[in-house]
């Protein structure tokens, strides 16, 4: 007996396959959408902690105060920057409002003479568009470790406390916070 094969899926199968397909990624898309704003926040907060240690570090290496700026030169963006001067009396040029921009103060330098400054800025940095800065006021670290942050014109710096002080990166409501504390030790809260 020769008998055809009923083998295989009808159109009301396929509709209801592609139907039920077609539901789950719409239920799965804002499940994506947060996982990748979450992974982009922890890698900001990751990048910003990064810049922190970098900065504690040259000033330690260097022997120099070293900044770290932040919403500098524009919001969301940061930069690690030599103090021209001294802390308790930095330069004019210190201060100044293109003291972040790479084209007045290149990255790198190309003028090493130590009697010459700035000669350890680091690049500008910048967040992804969907995040900025919540609290972060400038920090400068000076070559024993310890860390001071701004606090209006005064000069130099105070010290942080050894409570600390955090700086925060954003994504909406989201917040990612990097703790420091007066002796240096620079820690991205889980």
């Amino acid at each position: 007996m020769n008998r055809q094969s009923d083998a295989g899926f009808t159109l009301i199968d396929t509709l209801i396959t592609v139907t039920v397909l077609a539901i789950l990624m719409g239920i799965a898309a804002p499940t994506m959408r947060d996982l990748t704003s979450g992974m982009r926040l922890g890698q900001g907060g990751r990048e910003v902690e990064r810049e922190l240690q970098t900065a504690r570090l040259k000033a330690v290496t260097a022997n120099r105060p070293i900044r770290l700026r932040f919403n500098c030169p524009v919001a969301g963006q940061y930069r690690m920057v030599e103090l021209i001067g001294s802390p308790a009396v930095p330069t004019a040029n210190d201060s100044a409002a293109n003291r972040c921009q790479d084209t007045v103060y290149p990255y790198p330098n190309t003028d090493m003479d130590p009697l010459t400054r700035p000669n350890h800025d680091g690049p500008v940095r910048t967040l992804h568009n969907t995040l900025s800065f919540g609290a972060a006021s400038n920090l400068e670290f000076w070559p024993d470790g310890t860390v001071h942050q701004q606090s209006g014109a005064t000069n130099p710096w105070p010290a942080v406390a050894s409570t600390g002080t955090a700086v925060t990166v954003t994504n909406g409501t989201t917040v990612k916070t990097i703790s420091v504390n007066g002796l240096g030790k620079i820690q991205l809260q889980q």
